[in-house]
């Protein structure tokens, strides 16, 4: 794959100038990791060919702070909601990340690109065993906690993955699909307890050496397999390596979080998502900022707020249903001691919500914008005039336009698809491929462009507007629900003769699945109500519980193509009134 050459930086800088304010925080912290990365903005150097985070940014910041010239505040900061907290310096980070790795290789016997699915919820172990990866060379492959059994299965099978983590909750359900696993040879669990056929994660580290050699990995070298939905098929796996993870954010700027060392950022976002590890992972420790978490079992408004208050929080991360919830209640109430700057993403944002967060707290919502696929693509940064309804403008070094269906770029104004160009250089933030897909990788490019499937304008000041998908995937609370997920879990229901799901608008979710089901011939019910209860729960059942059908409409028939294919933008249209 070719990466970014100097030229390119040249070219790229010119069009995109730093502003003021970062050019000022490169001032006040001149002696920090990313601006030891300057040259290579400034297209004066070439970008590395080897790169790890663990040991070019992390273990750079621990040596800062030894020194004594980073601010003390921790790198980590973690909360339970219940009394419990944890805080690591970049120092205490590295000590433990360090046993971590060596429970992965000595113990476990992983090896520098094998394969492992983590599933755990927001706990401190999730970021060491995130850190202990990059350490090792072992490729993680996330997964949010509700994921059934059907979904670990796919997952395990598909990646070949070697081991899995994960806690005591989760472990019954791994054990159920384990022994149709052919390539799974570790289970590690995180618990206090033990289970049998499985290593106790917690035990294991706490007793291992600190004493661990980071491995030397190219910067294409893959770091982390993120499963995606697609509106057909099962989810797809998207590879990102050491150079779109962790070096991407020493070339972008400061653009969409603009944090320094001094700073604290809280994201919302649930693990297994590609915005945990941007928010959460890479793009705040590259600046030597703290990462905040709090567990939230449950995203709710008085926790929310509640910590904002007790909290020095600076930055917020969060999906626009978080600041749907919020709004709704008496923000006269909270006085939040440091948040300074909120971000919003996954979805588009009403811009009356934004008007009445700023109305209420005096702070402007930013909205940024991107996929599992692209990191972050478009941002409102700081300091940029918000235009409501509006993603912001390209990020640095992405060139993204508005392209019609043979790859020609629209002029201002016009709807088309939102691509970013990927030749004859491709950027360094785009994923490497879908892992043992390259028919599907191959139909993401048109021309020299990545496209990214969504519909949009761009304006004469290069602000980009988002119109909706130009497939049938749903993005609802942030979460992307493949149709065909739904559809597969609907139709195993004796009931279901045929089915088809698509968005449908909600005030609070943005968009929220809806299924249109015709009933099997030889099943007849008078209570439908109970019906549409019975088939969300075989959902939540089937696949994990966030993609069930919220709404469940009875028809005698779906729309269809002269050739048989459903057709979900009828049945999409008609939902969002656009007929």
């Amino acid at each position: 794959m070719k990466l970014f050459k100097l030229q390119t930086l040249k070219c790229l800088w010119t069009l995109k100038p730093p502003s003021r304010t970062f050019r000022g925080h490169r001032r006040l912290f001149a002696s920090d990791v990313y601006s030891q990365y300057e040259s290579v903005r400034r297209g004066k150097q070439e970008i590395p060919k080897y790169f790890n985070f663990a040991s070019d940014v992390l273990d750079k910041w621990s040596e800062i702070e030894k020194a004594g010239k980073r601010p003390s505040n921790p790198a980590f900061w973690w909360i339970s909601g219940k009394g419990e907290e944890v805080k690591w310096s970049f120092e205490e980070l590295g000590f433990l990340s360090r046993k971590v790795a060596n429970v992965l290789t000595k113990v476990c016997g992983l090896q520098k690109g094998d394969r492992i699915v983590v599933i755990l919820p927001r706990i401190p172990e999730w970021w060491l065993v995130n850190v202990a990866c990059m350490r090792a060379g072992v490729v993680l492959i996330p997964g949010i906690s509700q994921l059934s059994a059907k979904d670990i299965l796919y997952r395990l099978q598909a990646s070949k993955a070697v081991g899995i983590i994960t806690d005591d909750t989760l472990a019954p359900t791994v054990d159920s699909v384990a022994s149709e696993c052919q390539f799974l040879k570790t289970k590690l669990m995180v618990s206090k307890g033990s289970r049998e056929g499985w290593l106790n994660f917690t035990d294991l580290y706490k007793n291992q050496s600190a004493d661990h050699s980071c491995v030397k990995t190219r910067i294409q070298d893959s770091m982390t397999i993120f499963f995606t939905s697609g509106t057909t098929g099962s989810p797809k796996m998207t590879e990102h390596s050491q150079g779109s993870l962790g070096f991407r954010p020493l070339l972008s700027e400061r653009y969409w979080l603009d944090l320094t060392p001094s700073d604290v950022i809280w994201s919302t976002a649930d693990t297994g998502w590609i915005v945990t590890s941007l928010a959460s992972v890479f793009d705040p420790w590259v600046f030597g900022s703290c990462i905040f978490i709090h567990k939230l079992p449950q995203i709710e408004s008085a926790a929310i707020l509640n910590t904002l208050c007790r909290f020095p929080v600076d930055a917020l991360v969060g999906a626009p249903t978080l600041f749907r919830m919020l709004v709704q209640n008496d923000l006269s109430k909270y006085k939040f001691m440091n948040l300074r700057h909120c971000i919003s993403g996954g979805e588009p944002l009403n811009p009356e919500v934004m008007e009445q967060w700023k109305s209420k707290t005096g702070l402007d919502i930013h909205e940024i914008y991107g996929q599992t696929e692209t990191g972050i693509i478009c941002s409102g940064f700081k300091g940029m005039k918000i235009k409501p309804g509006s993603m912001g403008k390209a990020a640095p070094f992405y060139d993204v336009q508005i392209i019609d269906k043979n790859a020609n770029i629209l002029p201002p104004g016009q709807q088309g698809e939102i691509a970013v160009r990927s030749k004859p250089i491709r950027p360094l933030g785009l994923f490497s491929e879908y892992v043992d897909n390259p028919k599907k990788t191959a139909e993401s490019q048109r021309g020299d462009f990545y496209v990214t499937g969504d519909r949009g304008t761009v304006d004469e000041d290069g602000y980009f507007h988002f119109i909706g998908r130009d497939d049938d995937i749903i993005i609802s609370s942030g979460y992307r629900i493949g149709p065909f997920e739904v559809e597969s879990a609907l139709i195993e229901h004796p009931a279901v003769a045929e089915t088809a799901v698509v968005s449908s608008p909600d005030p609070l979710r943005g968009e929220v699945v809806k299924a249109f089901v015709v009933l099997s011939p030889t099943f007849s019910s008078t209570d439908l109500e109970s019906l549409a209860r019975d088939l969300q729960e075989h959902v939540k059942k089937t696949t994990a519980p966030y993609k069930y059908p919220r709404k469940v409409e009875f028809v005698q028939e779906l729309p269809k193509t002269v050739t048989g294919k459903i057709k979900r933008n009828e049945l999409r249209n008609k939902e969002w009134g656009r007929m």
